[in-house]
């Protein structure tokens, strides 16, 4: 049976038993169970179930592999991490991550003045703050006030005059002066799709000139002790290791010159993120295991301050895709199948037919296991041809219906067979026999990074896997836009399974949805978010809470600066009240689309 490669990409966090997907924790519920019960209190539409526990694991986690790091190499630094809020903001995750991180004083990163609002609101007391990106006089007083909240803040600068302007806050107010980081712009850069995020061309950071330019404007202004951190960032989810060991050495001995320069007080090195999360179904695309990636920052760091005669730094990290991504499954159902209306019932067969449709019903009547094959390539054959005569006007429409349905049943009745005698020779011909489904969601809404950068996902459906799937299948979301597809790719094939729709639901998996995707979807044709629910688990048991309802048609229209209550007195004219309230209704509904199994 197709596992979907759930033993690639799941870290057991997944399991497949009695064919459906289960969650591989407490009770083991599955994922079907969940759907039905959110189902069953009438939430339409995609779901977004948030574990809230696989964010504990990837914190544990995280924090074991550097302290077990620290301990073998008797390295005299600490570690510390922060959750860079760019990756999700959305309460449903935020509140779960503060919690799962209390224990290690977990912090946040903040690059915007709403992120850092959300900061200084909610991070723990003790736990660092670090702000990143470019900033204002704003959001540099920001940071003074969130330091005299009691904060341990360390504001990074992204270029000199950022320090000028913190020069200037610290003179105009009586504030206390946040901790000041410095990004530097490494040559060395890293690897996989975010690799442009480091390097010499790098959008953030200071050269090496800046460098000793900030640390002198430090000194003269008597703030040098205020530098505590240098930072860096060469890549997101890097899926080889060496580019890491070179940045290191490289922000390793940055440091280390900026120690005998006199910074008394820096002592530590933000490696920024960078720790890859395994998306692909089909082979490991990681050349590193997580132990050896904090191995080598602890050994090349120790390395670097014996060397040169300094203290061993603090450690930082910023790995928010590590931490989020695996915790966040997109659950929809499938609406449709596209070659559903080619069954027997719809053919209008003729007294006289072209001989081609006379052919196609030969082949129909007469396939077996030993002529599938060969009868599957000659009804694709056959289409083909009739298809030409339609346009050159030899045969009329009721022809080309009768023989898109009699290849499609022919297709479907080889399928049949050859499930059972070849599946292998089944799979090899997969270009040809495609299957659109059409699936209940907005990959602009979703899934925004398959969109933008072809970003792989793990797809799979949560039940029928005791059972082989059959059709080569195309994803089609309910957007009117034609880039909402996610095509069939040979090379990385999805196999579903062919399967009737009303006499069964049919529900997909998207799962590593969490980082990124919540935020970066976009409401392209006024699609909203999908239901959200946090999954708890309590005494073994599994508990649906903090359910957030896909935003109703009004409200979104008014969060486009529509004036809904015109909109209500428009549609409201020239209607009688029972029509109306019908209208209200669907007002007050949400955009994604309702069937038996929405």
């Amino acid at each position: 049976m197709n596992n979907y490669g759930i033993d690639i990409w799941a870290d057991d966090n997944f399991i497949i038993e009695d064919g459906v997907v289960k969650i591989n924790y407490a009770s083991k519920p599955s994922l079907i169970e969940m759907v039905k019960e959110i189902r069953e209190q009438d939430y339409k539409g995609p779901l977004l179930f948030r574990f809230p526990h696989l964010i504990q694991k990837q914190i544990d986690k995280l924090f074991n592999l550097y302290n077990n790091a620290i301990d073998e190499y008797n390295y005299k630094g600490k570690f510390n991490a922060v959750f860079p809020l760019k990756v999700n903001q959305l309460p449903n995750f935020i509140h779960p991550l503060i919690k799962c991180g209390e224990k290690y004083n977990y912090g946040l990163e903040a690059g915007s003045k709403a992120e850092l609002f959300l900061a200084m609101t909610y991070n723990k007391y003790g736990s660092p703050i670090t702000v990143n990106g470019f900033k204002d006089k704003e959001m540099i007083h920001l940071a003074f006030i969130a330091k005299k909240m009691g904060h341990d803040i360390t504001v990074i600068i992204e270029g000199l005059n950022e320090l000028e302007t913190i020069l200037e806050v610290e003179k105009e107010t009586n504030l206390p002066t946040p901790s000041i980081g410095i990004r530097v712009r490494l040559f060395n850069s890293g690897s996989g799709a975010w690799a442009k995020s480091g390097g010499i061309d790098a959008k953030f950071g200071l050269s090496s000139t800046e460098i000793l330019e900030a640390f002198e404007m430090l000194e003269e202004n008597n703030l040098s002790d205020m530098l505590t951190m240098i930072h860096f960032h060469i890549g997101s989810a890097m899926n080889t290791i060496k580019p890491l060991k070179n940045a290191l050495k490289e922000a390793g001995h940055i440091y280390a010159e900026l120690k005998n320069l006199g910074a008394t007080k820096l002592n530590a090195i933000n490696i920024g993120g960078g720790l890859a999360v395994e998306y692909s179904q089909f082979q490991r695309t990681l050349q590193y295991s997580l132990q050896e990636f904090a191995n080598d920052v602890i050994f090349t760091l120790k390395n670097i301050a014996k060397q040169k005669g300094v203290e061993e730094p603090n450690i930082f990290t910023e790995s928010g895709r590590f931490i989020s991504a695996s915790s966040t499954v997109l659950i929809t159902p499938v609406l449709e199948l596209f070659t559903a209306e080619f069954d027997e019932e719809h053919l209008r067969l003729k007294e006289i037919n072209p001989p081609l449709i006379e052919e196609l019903r030969d082949l129909y009547n007469d396939i077996n296991s030993k002529t599938a094959l060969e009868y599957m390539h000659d009804s694709i054959d056959h289409l083909d041809s009739l298809l030409k005569l339609f346009d050159l006007g030899y045969i009329d429409l009721e022809d080309r219906s009768n023989a898109e349905i009699l290849t499609n049943l022919i297709i479907k009745k080889a399928i049949w067979f050859l499930e059972v005698d070849d599946y292998d020779e089944l799979k090899r011909i997969d270009n040809k026999i495609q299957e659109k489904y059409l699936v209940n969601f907005s990959i602009f809404q979703s899934l925004p990074d398959f969109w933008g950068i072809k970003q792989e996902f793990p797809i799979m459906p949560i039940t029928h896997l005791n059972k082989n799937p059959t059709r080569s299948a195309s994803l089609w979301d309910i957007t009117c836009d034609s880039d909402g597809e996610i095509g069939f790719d040979p090379n990385k094939p999805l196999f579903l399974h062919d399967l009737d729709l009303k006499k069964e639901e049919y529900y997909l998996g998207f799962f590593h949805v969490g980082a990124y995707q919540d935020i970066l979807g976009m409401r392209h044709n006024l699609f909203s978010h999908p239901t959200e629910i946090n999954v708890i688990f309590e005494n073994n048991e599994v508990k649906l809470e903090n359910i957030l309802e896909s935003q109703k048609i009004i409200d979104i229209l008014e969060d486009i600066d529509y004036d809904t209550k015109q909109i209500k007195e428009v549609l409201k004219k020239n209607l009688d009240n029972n029509t109306y309230k019908i209208l209200k209704k669907y007002l007050h509904d949400n955009s994604y689309l309702k069937t038996t199994w929405s």
